[in-house]
């Protein structure tokens, strides 16, 4: 990975660029939330469902071209590629880290 992301970001980034869902969920805390377009999930086993679902599916993987700190988050932006209408679309992933992992992941379009 060129850009310089935090590791726990960069696990999830590489991770899905395999489609690997075991890896995607690996940085996360055990009680993180991920929220989706202002639909919430808390915890890795619904963080799971909702990759199964929406990310594998379709391919979307996610290409992250910026990288910037805003307060305590790390907001990473980068369009997405997969199998879905209008792709690719250009994303923005804001990060809450916490003791090495994810703590809140916020995916907005």
């Amino acid at each position: 990975m060129s850009m310089n992301l935090p590791k726990p970001i960069a696990v999830y980034v590489e991770a899905n660029a395999r489609l690997d869902v075991d890896g995607m969920l690996k940085p996360f805390q055990h009680d993180a939330v991920f929220i989706d377009n202002d639909k919430r999930f808390e915890g890795q086993a619904k963080i799971r469902l909702l990759l199964e679902k929406e990310v594998i599916p379709v391919k979307a993987i996610f290409l992250p071209d910026t990288v910037r700190e805003e307060g305590d988050d790390v907001v990473v932006e980068g369009p997405a590629h997969g199998d879905f209408p209008g792709g690719p679309l250009r994303f923005t992933y804001r990060f809450t880290l916490a003791n090495d992992a994810i703590k809140t992941l916020q995916v907005t379009v």
